[in-house]
């Protein structure tokens, strides 16, 4: 077949599936694949997290508390936030809405930048205390031995998901172009839909991470 695309309906889906639908199916169950190998990784985190909290739960009580609550639960507002302005987002491209679309990406977008400069500042401020991970660990404040253990987790976790916000900012701006080159339609926006099940994904992750690190100790 010399075209990788048949067009239906006004779409041009793949010749390898059948109809736009099994392409929109398809597309789902790699998302969740995808999802699960996320949930793995960041599994193996939280259960090292809950095995180093049973061994030394004075340590985890008195580090948790060099964290700054304000700046967590500021960045847990704006993320959820954010997450509504994706389903926004989602809406858009299901009803064919181009500006709106744009409107609720670029928000979403936004979001996600206070996210990083709220924990650019909150990084910056344990690292001038010297609060950093494992052998850089140079605060005399902390006063247990294994509170390196506490902050090589916490900047583990917090960059790591981190990473994951930068990496939807990426998808974010890509959408972004796809929209002003009218690529979306009511017959066609799976590209949206699976950014924003990625997007929910990145936003429960934080939503575990805020109390296990600023809140429990």
């Amino acid at each position: 077949m010399s075209s990788t695309h048949i067009t239906t309906g006004g779409y041009q889906h793949a010749h390898h599936y059948k109809s736009a639908g099994d392409e929109f199916e398809a597309s789902k169950q790699g998302m969740w694949l995808f999802m699960v190998t996320e949930v793995l990784m960041f599994g193996g985190l939280f259960v090292a997290y809950t095995m180093f909290r049973a061994m030394y739960p004075e340590m985890f009580h008195e580090a948790s508390k060099h964290l700054a609550v304000n700046l967590g639960l500021t960045n847990t507002i704006i993320l959820i936030t954010s997450s509504l302005t994706m389903v926004l987002a989602v809406i858009a491209s299901q009803k064919g809405q181009k500006g709106r679309i744009l409107l609720h990406l670029g928000l979403t977008f936004l979001l996600s930048c206070g996210f990083l400069v709220v924990k650019y500042f909150e990084y910056s401020g344990k690292i001038h205390h010297g609060i950093l991970p494992g052998g850089l660990f140079t605060n005399t404040e902390i006063t247990h031995p294994k509170a390196p253990l506490f902050f090589s987790l916490y900047y583990v976790m917090t960059g790591i998901h981190a990473f994951h916000v930068i990496v939807g900012m990426g998808l974010m701006v890509w959408l972004a172009v796809r929209t002003m080159r009218n690529e979306f339609s009511p017959a066609f926006y799976t590209p949206v839909e699976l950014v924003g099940f990625y997007w929910h994904f990145v936003d429960m992750v934080w939503i575990f991470l805020f109390p296990l690190m600023y809140l429990v100790g």
